[in-house]
């Protein structure tokens, strides 16, 4: 159903059940597509939310990995290259479909919040190409960005549900293999748990519009290609996620995915990462999306720009 309020003072409760009914809207309609149906359906985003205007929008290729570049009208402008900042992002989609393309808006107005140019990555997707694929894909990305910045601490790393969880599993790689770490990172409803099997698949089931467990869970079966559920760069729930990077993890109430976003956040915080949970009431899954038409989804980007700005400037005078 379309939503066509943008009002900051319209009634919250409202906003977000209207925002509900549209996403439960766009879940039916991808649950009768073919995957090729699904994978056009999400880049028709490109056509129904257009871009900030002066938005320049380049294909590139990131370690030989395609993706394109954003950058903020300001920032083109001000003739910032990457070597002025680059916001890495890693887009959702269940590792099924999604695209640069899926997220121009999103990424574009992030950007613009960060005051950065944004690189997001067209990584490799099931079933055609399973774990460890999209992580090696953002794995080289990342390598080729830090060329570009010249230091880490000129990266920001930012994602949305699958692309939440595959910028964590990035972060702890990176670690692993002592690669400088981004600035800081932005998670918004990060799938961290291949086996989608915790306490809120259950109780969030039928509250939540966006995401039917059963369906996400044979996703995140064939995103592991074999591989155990609990291995750690592939759900990163897992993982030990000590020494990481300030985070902000952003997730709604009435998600699926909502214990996904808790428990990640509770582990960096017993391993000593800065990291702040947002748990935003009535939200749904990735709402940031749907900031055009939806005055919480601005507001949480606009919150999500701010941490990263601030971290990375920090960074910088560090």
């Amino acid at each position: 159903m379309p939503v066509t309020s943008s009002d900051p003072a319209a009634s919250p409760l409202l906003t977000a059940d209207i925002v509900a009914d549209y996403m439960r809207a766009r879940a039916a309609a991808r649950a009768s597509a073919t995957l090729e149906e699904m994978r056009a359906f999400a880049d028709s985003n490109a056509g129904e939310f257009p871009v900030p205007e002066g938005t320049h929008v380049e294909p590139t290729e990131a370690g030989g990995v395609p993706a394109e570049w954003h950058v903020p009208a300001d920032v083109l402008q001000a003739g910032g290259g990457p070597d002025e900042g680059i916001l890495l992002y890693l887009h959702g989609g269940a590792f099924l479909f999604g695209s640069p393309a899926s997220h121009r808006h999103l990424t574009a107005f992030l950007a613009r919040q960060c005051g950065l140019r944004c690189l997001s990555v067209d990584y490799r997707l099931i079933p055609e190409h399973p774990f460890p694929a999209a992580l090696d894909d953002a794995h080289a990305a990342y390598h080729w960005a830090l060329e570009q910045a010249g230091d880490a601490s000129r990266i920001v790393l930012a994602g949305d549900s699958a692309g939440g969880g595959l910028a964590a599993a990035l972060m702890v790689r990176l670690r692993d293999e002592a690669t400088p770490l981004p600035a800081a990172a932005y998670l918004m409803s990060p799938w961290t748990d291949m086996a989608c099997d915790r306490p809120t698949s259950r109780t969030r089931r039928d509250d939540d519009p966006s995401i039917d467990p059963d369906s996400l869970r044979e996703a995140g079966r064939v995103y592991l290609g074999g591989e155990p559920a609990e291995t750690p760069l592939a759900s990163p729930v897992h993982a030990d996620v000590a020494g990481l990077p300030p985070t902000l993890i952003q997730v709604g109430e009435r998600e699926v995915l909502l214990d996904d976003a808790r428990d990640l956040a509770s582990a960096m915080r017993r391993a000593g990462v800065a990291v702040r949970l947002d748990v935003w009431d009535r939200m749904v899954h990735v709402w940031q999306a749907l900031y055009p038409i939806f005055p919480e989804g601005e507001r949480a980007l606009v919150q999500g720009g701010a941490f990263l700005r601030r971290h990375l400037e920090a960074a910088r005078q560090g």
